[in-house]
């Protein structure tokens, strides 16, 4: 799903995540749901995993992670309550199949297959100009 208009940008989705600038690789969030979020993010020259006008497979895939987390903190968010750490307990079946360039944004779809004390199973899909490309699961774990 392309989603055209965000919801919120950049600053108040780097509130909802752990990582802090330069390491923030989410500046969009387009929908959210208690079992599904699509977040986005430009391209741009400064960030950290842009380099031979590539975004690198490293930040597709740390894109995705922080993706997730957003879907987390949103929820904590909603309810007007802390978020708490959150760790990839595993990354599978991740297929990147095109790096994003300068300027472009991908929008990424997180669906919740799975929640279970504290451990949630996703699978992700992120898109360029609505054309996929790169998918996998991960599963995170919230820290105690």
């Amino acid at each position: 799903m392309e989603t055209s208009n965000p919801i919120f940008e950049k600053d108040f989705v780097e509130n909802l995540l752990p990582q802090k600038f330069p390491f923030v690789m989410v500046d969009k969030l387009y929908s959210y749901t208690e079992t599904s979020l699509v977040s986005g993010l430009k391209i741009q020259s400064d960030n950290i995993f842009f380099h031979n006008e590539n975004f690198v497979e490293a930040g597709l895939v740390e894109h995705m992670a922080q993706s997730v987390a957003l879907h987390t903190g949103y929820q904590f968010y909603l309810k007007q309550e802390p978020a708490p750490t959150g760790y990839i307990g595993s990354i599978k079946d991740i297929e990147i199949k095109e790096l994003p360039k300068l300027d472009e944004e991908i929008q990424t779809t997180v669906s919740i297959l799975q929640e279970f004390g504290g451990i949630t199973l996703v699978d992700i899909v992120t898109k360029l100009n609505g054309i996929e490309i790169a998918t996998g699961q991960m599963k995170t774990v919230l820290a105690k």
